[in-house]
């Protein structure tokens, strides 16, 4: 009834699950508008998570193992997991201590840019870890991703209002040239009238000359 009082707006359940439910007077319409225009903007900002995988052998030797761990840091600082692999070929599954031993150390060694999800499984004659981003590290590349969005919008405004402005140039210099065109036509038109006036005046001269000037030659020809 309140709601109605206040101008026809609606009761909204927001939170039913405390003690009392909360509840929210708004306009339905507008509410529904705001919350679908949320989720198309989360949507839009979050990216989806793909998972890389780094393989290596528990006999990998130092400088592949950088190789290896330095992959591995890429991949997490572009906001992506990374499932750590090492493998085993034939009775090389008997060391698999050495394999929970290397993927404890990248993991360790990692640590800064990530947290493990569980400990490392065995899949098949493998043994395998998770590793997923640290939440400032995903809250980084949102960021970024957000300011590199945001400087694309700019650059195409900045084409839009130099074509505009392009456009608004070649309209003024088209009506410049056509004024001077017109301006062009008069001025020939009046030359036009001139001549015609000089051979008027040939003529009355050419008369006169042949006739001779006197006040019944004149009314005569005039």
């Amino acid at each position: 009834a309140k709601a109605q009082e206040m101008g026809g707006l609606d009761l909204i359940l927001v939170n039913p699950n405390s003690d009392p439910p909360v509840c929210k007077i708004v306009d339905y319409s507008k509410y529904r508008y705001m919350q679908e225009k949320k989720a198309k903007e989360i949507k839009k900002n979050s990216k989806a998570t793909e998972i890389k995988e780094v393989k290596m052998s528990y006999k990998i030797d130092i400088h592949d193992y950088e190789v290896r761990k330095k992959s591995a840091r890429k991949f997490l600082t572009q906001g992506n997991r990374v499932k750590c692999s090492v493998m085993f070929r034939g009775r090389e599954v008997q060391h698999d201590k050495l394999g929970f031993d290397l993927l404890d150390k990248l993991a360790t060694e990692l640590e800064d840019v990530c947290v493990r999800e569980g400990r490392p499984k065995r899949e098949g004659r493998n043994l395998a870890v998770i590793i997923s981003p640290r939440p400032e590290v995903l809250k980084q590349v949102n960021d970024n991703r957000r300011a590199e969005e945001r400087a694309k919008k700019k650059q195409k405004l900045a084409a839009k209002e130099q074509k505009a402005a392009a456009a608004a140039a070649a309209s003024t210099t088209g009506v410049a040239v056509n004024s001077s065109v017109s301006s062009g036509i008069d001025i020939d038109s009046g030359d036009e009238g001139n001549e015609l006036l000089d051979i008027e005046a040939d003529i009355e001269s050419s008369l006169d000359d042949l006739f001779g000037s006197d006040d019944l030659t004149d009314d005569l020809f005039s």
